[in-house]
């Protein structure tokens, strides 16, 4: 039997997030504090525009990484094999701009961590049966347990940010209707 690498974007993704912790430890948190934390900088420093899309690289702790890792490991190949390499590095691609835009211009902590990219996985994975015209209880549920969990969870103070939780999810949930739309319409045509 071969090794396989099954899922080139999900394994890629979480090889780096592990080099970046890595070398994170290796600065003391220097380098994540750098380039792998989305901070409220605005558009002169050129540093957002790279740690807008980086941040979901950069973990405070191992426990922290391998809580993302888990997920992503989980959930994520069986979705890159659904959805293809292409559109799941699109999909991780548009979720960290988004957390991370929201994060340099809206917010007046940082932000670092996949939290974003493992819900947008949670979400998009209650679309992996969906049929033509039906909303899955799965979404409805996950929605209810997840996204409501994080939107009450904001209320309290912590260094925990739902808002990159929420947005993820709301990615995952687009990304998933969007896929049936953009699938029906290929059928009609």
């Amino acid at each position: 039997m071969k090794i396989h690498y099954n899922s080139p974007v999900i394994l890629t993704f979480s090889l780096i997030a592990f080099a970046v912790m890595i070398i994170s430890s290796l600065t003391a948190g220097t380098s994540t504090t750098a380039l792998f934390t989305a901070w409220p900088s605005g558009l002169l420093n050129p540093l957002s525009y790279v740690r807008m899309f980086s941040h979901v690289l950069g973990h405070v702790s191992w426990e922290h990484l391998f809580g993302n890792l888990t997920l992503i490991l989980l959930i994520g190949p069986l979705l890159e094999e659904k959805y293809g390499s292409s559109t799941m590095l699109m999909m991780i691609v548009i979720t960290a701009l988004i957390t991370g835009i929201i994060a340099i211009f809206f917010t007046n902590t940082g932000l670092l961590g996949a939290s974003g990219i493992v819900f947008m996985l949670i979400l998009l994975s209650s679309f992996a049966n969906i049929k033509s015209g039906h909303i899955p209880l799965t979404f409805i549920i996950i929605v209810a347990l997840f996204l409501g969990k994080e939107f009450v969870a904001s209320f309290k103070p912590d260094a925990v940010s739902q808002f990159a939780h929420i947005l993820g999810g709301l990615c995952g949930s687009f990304f998933g209707f969007f896929h049936i739309d953009h699938k029906k319409k290929e059928k009609k045509s």
